[in-house]
């Protein structure tokens, strides 16, 4: 299997760290203490920019979570077509040539789902296999990827798409002055972006997929996730997050290279998730990675937060277009998400 490009696709309204976190201190002026400690926050989590689904004015005219879902139904089959189509164009593949279609997202529902939606939008294959991933948050681009690697590995002719779209401030609760949401409100941004993947068979280049690794970590669903109720997805973010990662990950990185004869001194190129600057800092500790390894990593972070699960497909681009590995370069994959789990993903280029 092989991946044949990624591409990503963003709302119009984009602003600013500052002019977000103004816009927030107005909105939460009388309830918070100490106003300075949500730009702090703010400043902290390593975002310059972000693209954000509705101007900043008009968020305060969100009163439901079925007002925010339907916007979010809406706008993610436009950015999703957008990224998908960015995706296969240049290739030459058609829409209709897609066999399988991957979604996930953690921001919104909708029952048909995104994927179904997009096969009337786009003129996708009627006979296309859809499945439609949620839960999964910002481990998901990873675990799409798995997931559509073994989907072709059993139909080697085929070609499968990854589609992420991840619409993070549609979550925001504006009457939540938690750390945690406040953290949300300053890390996550909108955005959406989809990945083609080829059988061996496909006749397609790129880089090869040689391996997958999922990995759950018993008794720590309270770390990472949603509380959903009458008013919508609630953040959980537990501080304890960087802890579990570097107290499991290099072991299981290890033993994952292991199984292939490898070790973690083979891998030329490391794509990450861009969890924030806690996280990707807690990632560098555990594999001991040298300074500048993730480098797009934390360029894709500064540029337009974290997409929760469209992350890590933005780093994927971000490296297929300018930073490229030699030729028979290996690279891991990864991203880490509620469970709390991680997914791993082998490839040489």
């Amino acid at each position: 299997m092989r991946i044949v490009s990624a591409a990503s696709a963003f709302p119009n309204h984009a602003y600013s760290q500052r002019e977000i976190s103004n816009s927030l201190a107005e909105v939460w002026q009388d309830r918070l203490s100490r106003p300075e400690f949500l730009h702090r926050l703010h400043a902290n989590c390593g975002v310059q920019r972000r693209h954000l689904v509705m101007p900043l004015e008009q968020y305060g005219l969100l009163q439901t979570w079925g007002q925010a879902n339907s916007i979010w139904i809406e706008t993610a089959e436009q950015l999703g077509s957008t990224a998908i189509c960015r995706a296969i164009t240049p290739h030459g593949i058609e829409p209709r040539d897609i066999d399988a279609l991957f979604f996930t997202s953690v921001t919104g529902i909708s029952s048909p789902s995104i994927d179904a939606r997009l096969v009337n939008r786009m003129t996708l294959n009627p006979q296309i296999k859809r499945m439609p991933l949620f839960g999964l948050g910002c481990v998901a681009g990873a675990a799409g990827i798995a997931r559509a690697a073994d989907y072709l590995r059993a139909f080697p002719d085929q070609i499968a798409t990854v589609l992420s779209v991840e619409l993070c401030s549609l979550t925001w609760q504006r009457d939540d002055v938690s750390t945690a949401n406040l953290i949300a409100t300053g890390l996550f941004g909108d955005g959406a972006a989809a990945v083609v993947l080829a059988g061996a068979d496909a006749g397609f280049g790129g880089p090869e997929i040689l391996a997958t690794r999922s990995v759950f970590y018993p008794q720590t669903e309270d770390v990472m996730g949603w509380n959903i109720s009458e008013k919508g997805f609630r953040i959980v973010l537990s501080p304890e997050v960087a802890n579990v990662i570097e107290s499991r990950l290099a072991a299981d990185v290890d033993q994952f290279l292991g199984d292939h004869g490898m070790s973690r001194s083979d891998i030329g190129s490391w794509i990450i998730h861009t969890g924030g600057p806690k996280i990707l800092e807690a990632i560098s500790r555990a594999l001991a990675l040298p300074d500048n390894a993730l480098d797009a990593s934390w360029e894709c972070l500064r540029r337009v937060g974290n997409l929760s699960s469209a992350s890590v497909l933005v780093v994927l681009e971000d490296i297929l277009g300018r930073r490229r590995p030699a030729p028979g370069t290996y690279s891991v994959l990864a991203a880490m998400g509620p469970g709390f789990c991680s997914e791993f993903v082998l490839l040489r280029w």
